[in-house]
């Protein structure tokens, strides 16, 4: 966040890529191979992470992850509210604009419910998609017909992600 009353305490960028990092790497026998992975919001900022910083994630992964939000009702109340009314500065977070220009293709892979109340009009992937292999990505996208938003969902299909990134990681 650039915004008050955010501004001090919405720093998650930060915390995902510097602080919890360097938490994890100093506290248990880990490598600094990484990979990421998130649902809705969560979902897109993986992929964001992600897409800016593709030297240091062999992978990202999300459950339907809102991927434009400076188009969609949803995203610009957000990005209004955390980022200011500067459309500029909001391309430097939306997925779709930063698949058009991330120049290593990470290998991505994204779930989405057909029944999700928030598909397609406040994720629209088929947006993202277009972007992502319009610059050489190749998404591994998968419409899973009677699945929605909800938790059951993440949980009939993580071990899928899960072997997803240990492919990424070579393991």
């Amino acid at each position: 966040a650039t915004q008050n009353p955010w501004v001090d305490h919405y720093q998650m960028y930060n915390y995902i890529t510097d602080e919890l990092p360097n938490l994890i790497e100093s506290t248990f026998p880990v490598t600094n191979q990484r990979s990421i992975a998130g649902h809705s919001m969560g979902g897109h900022g993986a992929l964001q992470i992600a897409l800016k910083n593709t030297d240091r994630y062999a992978a990202v992964s999300a459950f339907a992850p809102i991927v434009n939000p400076s188009t969609t009702p949803w995203g610009q109340k957000a990005f209004n509210a955390y980022l200011g009314s500067n459309t500029q500065l909001w391309a430097q977070y939306d997925s779709t604009e930063l698949v058009k220009i991330a120049s290593k293709k990470i290998p991505i892979l994204i779930d989405q419910g057909d029944t999700d109340q928030f598909y397609p009009q406040e994720l629209q992937p088929d947006t993202f998609l277009s972007s992502a292999r319009g610059n050489g990505f190749n998404v591994r996208y998968n419409l899973r017909s009677g699945y929605d938003h909800s938790y059951y969902f993440i949980a009939s299909f993580i071990d899928r992600h899960i072997e997803f990134h240990a492919a990424a990681l070579g393991l």
